[in-house]
Formats: structure tokens, sequence, C-alpha cells
């Protein structure tokens, strides 16, 4: 299959490919999210932004399917996923990843980007008795696919390092590739530039950037304004569970009900 997150755009202009509405969700009665509404459009990065406290966690965990809403409903790309098992995300197009990155330290670089991309076909134990040509040129294509990521994130001298041994900033990148594996539409991304050090994070940006540019969807919580300011096409802020505003960078910090969240709000659940 093609790959929209490299080579193509996903979804057409104009249509948004991520829609929440009404979205609530409680834990023992404290509200975490509040009735939350927002969107996200096709080839953009959208941040999600706001206090301690605010909710964009949870949020993005509803959106990613490690939480149900209590109430309301989330489209993505045309398809109601408001209660779709976690694991059926990827398949449809969705990865959400994790502020602490989740890599297999034991394996190598490439191994980690490899066993990412793994199709149902390699997992089959007759598989390679009854269709080894299959086989073999699967395993090929995955193994490209896997050194043309490497590559285009800057890892592929790495490729034949434990992926224990990379620094905070090339975990994130080997997150993000092993993403890219699965020709995701959307990207979510838990707060990129966390640990990581300053010229790795303008490595991420203009990685982050260059996807966008190439089709891909990126939805981001960030707590570096100043990368916020950098990558944002669309800025959604968030408050007490849910979206106090919404538009671009400056439209939202020179609001005053953004200031004022900033220097305090009563949510409790983060």
């Amino acid at each position: 299959m093609d790959s929209p997150s490299i080579d193509s755009p996903v979804t057409q202009l104009g249509a948004d490919l991520l829609t929440v509405s009404g979205i609530s969700k409680s834990f023992g009665g404290v509200a975490a999210v509040q009735n939350c509404t927002l969107s996200i459009s096709p080839n953009t990065v959208t941040a999600i932004i706001g206090p301690n406290g605010a909710g964009k966690s949870t949020l993005m965990n509803l959106i990613g399917g490690l939480y149900h809403p209590d109430s309301g409903k989330i489209i993505f790309n045309n398809q109601d996923i408001t209660i779709l098992p976690h694991f059926k995300h990827a398949s449809a197009g969705l990865i959400r990843t994790f502020q602490i990155a989740r890599e297999l330290t034991n394996l190598t670089v490439f191994e980690n980007v490899v066993l990412a991309g793994q199709s149902d076909a390699l997992e089959n134990p007759f598989a390679a008795f009854l269709k080894p040509g299959f086989i073999r040129r699967e395993e090929q294509r995955i193994a490209k696919r896997a050194q043309d990521i490497l590559k285009k994130l800057g890892l592929f001298r790495l490729a034949d390092d434990l992926a224990g041994s990379l620094s905070g900033g090339q975990k994130k990148l080997l997150e993000l590739a092993r993403a890219l594996m699965l020709d995701p539409k959307l990207i979510l991304l838990d707060e990129p530039a966390t640990g990581v050090s300053p010229p790795m994070v303008r490595e991420l940006a203009r990685t982050i950037l260059s996807l966008r540019d190439e089709g891909l969807t990126i939805g981001l919580i960030e707590h570096d304004m100043e990368l916020v300011e950098e990558l944002s096409d669309q800025v959604h802020v968030m408050a007490e569970g849910r979206v106090l505003i919404s538009g671009t960078f400056n439209e939202v910090v020179s609001d005053k009900r953004v200031v004022d969240a900033y220097l305090g709000n009563g949510a409790t659940h983060e």
C-alpha cells in the first residue's frame, strides 16, 4: 500500500479529518473533559494547549481510543470511532504516540521500525510454506520502507544501534518512525519536546513541518509556546476540560481568556 504519510495528501482540503463533538469523560465523579468540541483539518499541524489540569491528555487518550467518552462522538476520516477498540485505530489510520517513548530497548533501531510495519501475512505460521515468494517480497518491501523512513528522519546512521542507547530526542524520532510505518493519516504527538535537547527540538520541528508539507496531518499537545508558534496552523486552547478558544497562534495568545486560564483555573485532571 502506498504511504500517504510520505508521498501524497491523504484527504481533500476543506473537509475536517477529525471532528470531536461534545465529548465528556469523568473519573470518580470528577469531570476531566466536559462537552469538548474541536476539529483537525487535513494536511495541518494542530496544537492543543492549556494549563496543567486542563484535560489535554485525557482528550488525547479519548481520541486515541485508550478511553471511551461518557458522551459525545468522535468522527475520523468520515468514520465514527467513538467506541472503536484502541487496536483498530491504527488500521483506520490514526496513530497516537506518548510523552515517554516506548521503544524496544534491546532491539536495534532498524528492528524496532521493521517490527512496527509487520503485516498480518508475516505472522501466519503457514504462509512461509504456502506462499514463500510472497513472504520474501513482503519482507523486502517492509525492510525498504523502514530504510527510507530512517533516512528521512536522519536515523539511518543509527540503524544498527540498540534503541535503548539513543538520546531522548532520537527516541522521539524513532517513535515517529515507527508510527510512519503504519501508513497513518493522522499522528497524535504527546509533548514531543519534553526531555529533548534544544538541537533535537529543532530537528523534530523540521521533521514535523516536512511531514506536514508532504501530506501528513499532525495533532500535538505541547507546553513549549515557541515550538507551538513555529509549528501550528491551528491552535485549540483548553481550560477546565473544554475548548476555550480556537484559532491561529497569534489569535489565541492575544485573547484575555487565554491569559486568565494560564494564570489559574480550577481543573484537577490532566
